[in-house]
Order: structure tokens, then sequence, then C-alpha cells
């Protein structure tokens, strides 16, 4: 056992095991080798003790663990042990680590009895003591040891030069009398809770360790200091300085609030706005934050050229109430002489730290004494000037001043100044771009909407279209009012599935489709089977497109509602593609949705649409909508619908009025998508104004209904314009009897217009060709083409239609 101690460790000659008491204790505080000499002077033979743990040889708790670092060879000390009969003794141990045959640490222990100094070799009584004041007063660490009173017993070397006051004005006194009052009263709470549990604690403070000296951030620990017996009987107080940590971790903040908040909108000037919000109060005392004049309207910015330079102010914030500070307000233009640091970052591009005592500071001053009275008034020291740059393009600049904080700025405050304007630059030059894109597609839009509605006394109408405030951009929303043969109306909305500029003109060519269709006079279902060939063509050709804004790829699809309505029978009929049904207010405040089938989005293809006819009493609202006014973060489709048909049942009101009152109620503030509203109220042509006659298949009977429609005229007051009446509808009643087959009818409608029609039992339509010379026939339609504003031709169930319409206004007049 005595040979199990480490060999040529390099730790020096180890005591002689055979007069010595020595031990072998394993990592984990085992013994695992006992010496006779361990034997004679601790009285434990060595199958007492192998194997069982050797904190039961120092009196201490069996299971208790045993670090013998405290005697590392060359720190020998007394350390009281425990002889096997039970009373205790005190050796010099010496610990020396080593590694067993497996290569794991462990320790070979060395006890001696205590040894007399020899005459004349008697140490120094306080040696030992020395050395450890001279460790303590020479920290560096503020060390503090207060008693039970909260007296101050020791301060550090640490303590009295952050203090200010040497050890001696130290002792005695309280730390009321040394700290600022909110430190004092942390302090001390947490050196009673120590006397009183005997936990440490740790807690920060912050404040000035003595006057004039900057405010730090502090870790402060209070930790028990007992006595032999384990009373408590002072607290050692030990506070470490964490301002650099504490101002990183502030910085590190502040730009996770700068990358998750700013930019939070598309709009320039709230963007900057957010960027200030945040600065101020964490970083600067005030900050004015000044662009381009260009990026307000989208535009690219360009380089001032030179000379004095303006920026308008896009934001400014203060840690003072109303911004006192600024000399101008948002939205007013600044001009920066050339020499000054905003021209100069602006030119350049890069940033600078400045003292208001600088040079380039003070000619400022001298240029514009406005702004040298600002930095008198408010005491400002210090002040930063940022370039905002996207792109490698200079947008703006940013001014940060201090004037309540008395630290001025410095090159970490510069470097965290810059990270935020660069990334609010980023947010900046989004906002720009996303706003001329914005205003492009919104004046495409705009030019291919209705810029006023077609004359007709169908119905009376009132319309809103607004764009949508998302980053998405501008979508495909559109409506339109078209005019109709036979006085009927037709009323459409239509919604593109996208946004952005390819989404607005989408919707243009689609509704210019719309109305060339609805010219041909096709009745809804039809229609909306061309409608959707057109849009399956237009994907072919196009592909998949890209939505510019968002960077997807999406497909061409669209929906679409095409309603037409007869003033004469009061009669609609609707057909829809993917959109929501059109909404029915009877005179009597009752409101419902019109049982209208489903039918698939334009551009799916492949399946057939059907169309639904109704009846309305006079005076009936027809409301007809996008899916943007009711689906909305709020509410789904169905709870907007509900929304939507409780707000149509409230007392009857201008159409206008009601509009207003549908967007203020079912939208948000900033809607996400584009809507499109129509509302119209039918009106009826009643009989008075209509009149019908059945002719035979008989060339004779064109005198006959030359002489009907002259007397109709006559009672309606329409005396001037009877030779051109009855010369068309001699030539369409002729047309119909050569070409056409029974039955035939004849129908006059006073409406805006003079409505002449001639309908027959055949579905071939008319072609109007030029007539020869001497030919006798092929001059009718060409005549009726002449002396009608406009005519064409309306298929019918069970044939068609031909008719014409007479101006009556200018002939009045």
């Amino acid at each position: 056992m005595e040979n199990a101690g480490p060999r040529g460790n390099g730790l020096g000659q180890l005591p002689d095991p055979v007069t010595s008491a020595t031990a072998v204790v394993d990592a984990r505080g085992t013994v695992t080798g006992w010496s006779t000499g361990a034997q004679r002077l601790l009285g434990y033979p060595y199958e007492d003790v192998v194997g069982r743990p050797a904190a039961r040889l120092f009196g201490c708790d069996a299971d208790a663990p045993v670090d013998f670092s405290a005697v590392l060879e060359g720190r020998s000390g007394t350390t009281p042990l425990r002889h096997r009969d039970g009373h205790p003794m005190e050796a010099e141990l010496r610990a020396y680590p080593s590694l067993d045959r497996e290569g794991n640490a462990q320790w070979l222990i060395v006890a001696m009895p205590p040894q007399r100094p020899r005459p004349g070799q008697e140490p120094h009584p306080d040696k030992d003591e020395a050395t450890t004041e001279e460790a303590f007063a020479q920290s560096h660490l503020p060390v503090m040891i207060y008693d039970s009173d909260l007296r101050v017993l020791r301060g550090s070397a640490g303590a009295t030069r952050q203090l200010g006051l040497t050890e001696r004005q130290m002792r005695g006194r309280r730390v009321t009398d040394i700290l600022p009052p909110h430190v004092c009263t942390t302090v001390e709470e947490g050196m009673r809770r120590v006397f009183d549990t005997g936990e440490p604690e740790l807690f920060h403070v912050h404040g000035r360790p003595r006057p004039g000296a900057h405010g730090s951030f502090w870790a402060v620990t209070v930790s028990p200091v007992r006595n032999p017996a384990g009373e408590v009987r002072h607290v050692q107080v030990v506070a470490l300085d964490t301002t650099e940590q504490h101002r990183a971790r502030e910085r590190l903040a502040l730009l996770n609030d700068v990358s998750a908040q700013v930019g939070s909108t598309l709009d320039v000037t709230r963007t900057a706005q957010e960027m200030a919000d945040f600065a101020v109060g964490r970083l600067a005392d005030f900050i004015s934050i000044d662009l381009l004049d260009s990026l307000f309207r989208g535009f690219e910015p360009r380089p001032p050229s030179g000379g004095s330079i303006g920026l308008r102010r896009a934001a400014q914030q203060s840690v003072l109430p109303g911004v006192p500070e600024s000399v101008i307000q948002p939205g007013d233009v600044d001009y920066y002489p050339d020499s000054s640091p905003p021209a100069r970052c602006l030119l350049t591009g890069h940033s600078s730290l400045h003292s208001t005592r600088d040079e380039a500071v003070e000619s400022w001053g001298t240029a514009d004494p406005e702004r040298a009275v600002k930095v008198r008034t408010f005491g400002m020291h210090s002040l930063m000037v940022i370039p905002l740059r996207a792109r490698g393009i200079t947008l703006g600049v940013a001014v940060l001043v201090r004037h309540r904080r008395r630290d001025p700025f410095d090159e970490d405050d510069l470097l965290l100044a810059e990270e935020i304007a660069a990334r609010a630059a980023v947010a900046v030059d989004n906002a720009r771009r996303f706003t001329r894109e914005r205003t492009t597609a919104l004046a495409l839009q705009r030019s291919l909407l209705p810029q006023r509605l077609a004359a007709q006394e169908a119905v009376e109408v009132a319309h809103r279209y607004l764009p949508a405030r998302s980053r998405a951009g501008l979508g495909g929303d559109w409506f339109d009012v078209i005019p109709l043969s036979g006085a009927r109306v037709a009323l459409v909305v239509g919604d593109v599935v996208g946004h952005g500029l390819h989404a607005s003109a989408t919707m243009g060519r689609l509704r210019t489709a719309v109305r060339t269709l609805a010219d041909v006079d096709l009745p809804p279902e039809e229609l909306l089977v061309h409608l959707d060939d057109l849009v399956t063509h237009l994907r072919t050709e196009e592909g998949a497109v890209t939505d510019s804004e968002l960077d997807v790829v999406t497909d061409l699809i669209a929906t679409c509602l095409y309603l037409v309505y007869d003033p004469v029978s009061r009669r609609c009929r609707a057909a829809g593609a993917g959109h929501p049904p059109p909404a029915v207010v009877t005179p009597d405040g009752t409101a419902e949705f019109i049982d209208l089938p489903v039918g698939p989005p334009l551009g799916v293809g492949g399946l057939p649409f059907e169309a639904v006819e109704w009846e309305v009493p006079r005076g009936s609202l027809l409301a007809l909508y996008t899916d943007g006014l009711l689906e909305v973060p709020e509410h789904d489709l169905g709870k907007g619908m509900a929304l939507l048909r409780r707000r149509l049942e409230r007392p009857p009101r201008s159409l206008e009025a009601l509009c207003d009152d549908l967007v203020q109620t079912l939208l948000p503030a900033q809607p996400s998508d584009d809507v499109a509203l129509l509302i119209a109220r039918t009106r009826t042509l009643d009989s008075g104004r209509v009149a019908t006659w059945d002719l035979p298949a008989d060339p004779a009977a064109v005198a006959g209904a030359r002489g009907e429609v002259s007397r109709r005229l006559a009672k309606w007051g329409l005396q001037e314009v009877s030779f051109t009446a009855e010369l068309v509808v001699s030539e369409l009643v002729t047309n119909a009897i050569r070409y056409g087959g029974p039955p035939i009818q004849l129908r006059l409608i006073q409406d805006t217009v003079l409505i002449c029609e001639v309908s027959d039992g055949s579905s071939t339509a008319p072609h109007m060709r030029r007539a020869r010379t001497f030919d006798e026939g092929g001059r009718g339609l060409l005549l009726v083409a002449q002396f009608a504003e406009r005519w064409g031709t309306r298929h019918l169930p069970g044939g068609k239609s031909i008719w014409a319409e007479i101006d009556i206004q200018n002939e009045r007049t």
C-alpha cells in the first residue's frame, strides 16, 4: 500500500512513507490505501478503513464530500482529525494529486503530528493574518463587511476607489451615509434578509456610487459570514459593475425591437416615425429624420447636385413633450448648408459623431442662427449624423442629439445608430417602392374603371371602390353599369384573384370583354361561358404569373356576377362565376340573398353556368359587391353576409348614404383587399310608356304599322320624331316579313330614347350589306343605321328581336 503514491510527477520530494502516516483516496472520497503509520496515528486497522469514506476520519458526516484542494502540495495546515477511540486530534496534512493504474484521479494524503518550531524559528504571530489582510485590502472588487447593525467594518481597495472614501472614513457608517437613497433601500433590505435567513442574495441596482460619477449598473451579492458556531455575525457585500453588459443587452433589445416593429406599415412617413419613436429615450434625447422629397411620391431617389440641400422632415421625436427642440414641423422642408454635417452625410453616405463645440457644428450654427439658439437653450452637447442608405443610395439623414443625458455619444452608440438606420432605411425603401407601384396600379385601375356611368333609366345607382391598403397591393376588383337594348340594364361586379399591376391590367381586359359581350345581348349564363373561355385562353398565353410584390406564383382566376334588369317586365336574370350572390331589398325593408347556383370561377373551364330569374317590386334595391366587403380579419364571409343583411334592412335612405354606411360599418380602417360595391334602386316603365302590336306576316301590314306608330307618338307628344320612327319601323317590319317568320311583334318604348323593336320567329340574324345601284333591296338596315342612334339584334328563346334607338332629346331641343 505504501507504494501506491505517485512517482516522478514533478511535485518535489515526498515524505518518507515509513515514518509518515499515508493514505490514498480516490476521486469519490473513498479510501483505497492505508499505511501502518496511518494506523499508528489514528488507531484504525487496514480492514476498517479501506473501501470506506474518508470523511469519517475528519469528524464529518460519512456522506459529506471531502475537498482536498485546500491542502494541495506546498500548502499545509493543521487539520482536525478523529481517533478510533473518539477523541479529537490534529495533524498537518499534505495532499498530492496523482493517477491510478487505470488513469483515474486520486490523492495521496500524508499526515504528520504537528511539529513545534525550533528555538529562534517561531513564526511571527500575525504572519498569516497579514497575508489575508493584504489580499482583502488589495482586492480590486468592491467588497464590504457589515456588522449586525449594518455598519461598515471593512472595505476593499475596489470599494474605496468606487465610493471615493478611505476605509477609515467608511468604518462605522451605514449604507444610508454612503450610497444614494434608492440604492440604500435595496442594499439594506437585502442585508437584513441575509441576517434573518442566512441565505445569500443577488440583486441588481443602478446609480452613482459617488457624486460626480457616471450612473452604473451593479450586480450586488450579499453573503453571510458565520462564526465557528455557525451563527451569522457579519455580512459580506460584493458589487460587480455590469454596466457594459447592461448596455449590450439594451442595444440588442433595441435592435430586436427595430427589426420587429419598424416597417410594420408600407407608409414612408410612418416607417420613419417608428424609427424615431424607438431611438428616443433609449439612445437619444431628440431625433429628426429628413428624407429626399422624391421618396414621398414613390420616385427613385436622386442624389443632390450640391449647394444648399433641401430635405423634407419625415419624423421627429423628443423626450420632451411637443418636441420643442425642432425648428420645423413634419412635412416641412429643411435646408442644410453644403458644409453642415447633414449635408456632408447625404453627399458622402458616411456617418459622423460630433460635440456641439466642434468646428463643423459651430459653423453650421453660424449659418443657421435659429438652430444655434435651440442648441444653447436646451444644452445640447453631443450629436450623431447617420445616413439612411438602401441599395447603395442615400435616402435621407437622421440627426440624433443628447441634452438630458450627461454622457456624450461614443463609438458604440454610433455603431448602434448605424445599424438602426440601415434597418430602417430598408423599410423606408420598401415603403417607397410600394408607394410607387401602388400609385401606378391605382392610376391604371382608375383609368380602367368607369369614370362615369352611362345614362339609363332602368335603375338609380350608387357605387364605391376602395383600393387595398396592404402590402399585397391593389387587386383586380371592378364594377360596371351597361345599358342594354329594350331599356334594360346590366349590373356587373368582378374580382381578379391576385394583386398588383398584373391584376389591374387583367381586370381592364375582362371589363372590356364583358362590355363587348353585353353589346351582343347574350344572356348572363352564355356571357359567362364566353368570358370563361377568354380567361382560359389568357392563362394559356401567359402561363403562371409571378406577383411582383409578393414574389408568389399565382394562376389567372377571376370571379364575376352578371345581372340583367328589365324595367318593363320588372324581372331580373343573373348568373355568377364563383362570386357571392346579390342581395335584394324589397320596399318593405326585407333583405335576402338570391339563391344563385354557385358556378365555377372564371378560368377553371369545363363546367356550365346556370342563371336564375325572378321578379322584383318597383323600388327594390339590388346590392352587388366583391368579397373584400365581407371577408375581413374580424369575421369570415358567412358572418359578413349576415352583417350586410342587417345593415340593408335599416330604414330607407339615399343610396349614397347607404354606401357610406356599409363601408364604415363592415370594413376596417385599412382594408386588406379591394372592395367594389354597387347599389341599384329599380325603376319601372309603366304600361303607358310601352306600346305593343302583333302583326301578320303580310307586306300590307307595314302601312298599318306606320299608322299605329304615328298615332302613338302623337299621344306621347313625340311628333317631331314621327317621320324617323315611321321609316325605321317600316324597314324593320318589312325585313321581318320578308326574311323572318311568324309570330311578328312590334313594340315601342318611351325611355330616354325612343326604342323600336320588331321580333319574329326566325333565329337568323340580319346582315347589313351595300346595295348596288340597280338593286331593288338591300338598303333597309343601311337606312336604319343612318337614322337611328344605335341598332342591333337580340336573340330570344323563340327567335330574335331587331331594335333601333331614336334620339328624342335633341329633337325636343
